[in-house]
């Protein structure tokens, strides 16, 4: 017994951060440790993943938000802490995840020396020395995959490039309009990039509610560009009428777009002033894809680092088919530029 609850750690901050798997069995046992010098945490039932179909993360920029202020409030008690997760699969990569997202967050390690901290664990089962890999919302079964080392990498970037800062970030306006009632939006890149539903996506009797919700918020956040990716019965001039530019680039469900529709797309974001607000009938798979194209091309980020902070971002983003076309055909349609 003794041996069965052994703690196997990486230390991802000297004296200070440890990560660990336990059973399910041992959980408690562990968790009863905890005293003035050290706390035992764990975040699995806390910190949840809200899935389309098959997907399980990753945990979206509110859990992200919420575990870092815990983790530094924690360190900022002059306690050690020891992250516990337990052997299930899907929780074991959502909590290395964070971890590993904090420590490049605030303490700027590299994704590299994180995936080398995580590899380092020694624990008695193989499986347990690698991580699943997270899964597409699609209905079918998932044929892409999205690895742990790029959402390492797409944290790395949007800090570098100030895309993600978590100072700025606002936890209660994001947890507000991620709701279907107060309009299902999300910033992708504040300031810029607006991912948002069809105003008529969940009922046609409930369209100049949210017209009028997203006329309101758009002024206050310089919303001033809205392209519409589907086929939607909403008239343009609901929003043109406004002031704002409207444009269609209609492309089918679950599809990808073809070379004049990326033209067109990278054209208007470059050379309109104020953010820009995009949707499709859910706001997911082919806005995320056509906001890929744009962090690809301007932020360097690869196509799975692009899908991997979209994702973060508006969990359920870019599906199926539409993986493989940023991964393989973005690149032989535009060449990322040196700005």
């Amino acid at each position: 017994m003794v041996k069965e609850r052994s703690l196997h750690f990486s230390e991802f901050l000297t004296n200070r951060l440890y990560f660990a798997t336990v059973s399910e069995m041992n959980l408690n046992f562990f968790l009863k440790k905890s005293d003035s010098n050290v706390s035992f945490l764990h975040f699995d039932k806390e910190l949840l993943y809200t899935p389309f179909n098959h997907d399980f993360g990753p945990l979206n920029l509110a859990m992200l938000y919420r575990y870092c202020k815990k983790i530094n409030s924690h360190l900022q008690r002059n306690k050690t802490i020891i992250h516990l997760t337990t052997t299930n699969r899907f929780k074991r990569v959502n909590s290395a995840y964070l971890i590993g997202s904090y420590c490049i967050i605030y303490h700027h390690l590299q994704p590299n020396d994180i995936m080398a901290l995580l590899k380092q664990l020694s624990i008695s089962y193989l499986a347990y020395k690698t991580f699943t890999s997270f899964v597409d919302a699609g209905f079918d079964t998932s044929e892409y995959y999205l690895h742990l080392d790029d959402c390492f990498m797409a944290i790395y970037k949007a800090s570098i490039t100030e895309i993600l800062n978590m100072e700025k970030f606002n936890l209660n306006e994001y947890l507000f309009y991620e709701k279907v009632e107060n309009g299902d939006l999300n910033w992708i890149v504040p300031g810029k990039f607006l991912a948002f539903c069809d105003p008529q996506t969940y009922s046609d009797h409930t369209t100049n509610h949210y017209i009028k919700l997203y006329l309101n918020y758009f002024r206050k956040n310089n919303i001033q560009t809205i392209i519409r990716l589907n086929k939607s019965h909403y008239d343009s001039k609901l929003f043109t009428d406004k002031g704002f530019q409207h444009y269609n680039l209609i492309f089918i469900d679950g599809g990808v777009p073809d070379d004049y529709i990326v033209d067109q797309f990278l054209h208007i974001v470059e050379t309109t002033t104020g953010a820009i607000a995009v949707h499709c009938k859910a706001g997911l798979g082919r806005t995320g894809t056509m906001i890929a194209c744009y962090l690809m091309k301007h932020w360097h980020f690869t196509a799975m680092e692009a899908i991997a902070w979209i994702r973060i971002c508006r969990p359920g983003s870019i599906v199926g088919y539409q993986q493989k076309w940023l991964k393989l055909t973005f690149y032989g349609i535009i060449i990322p530029s040196k700005d």
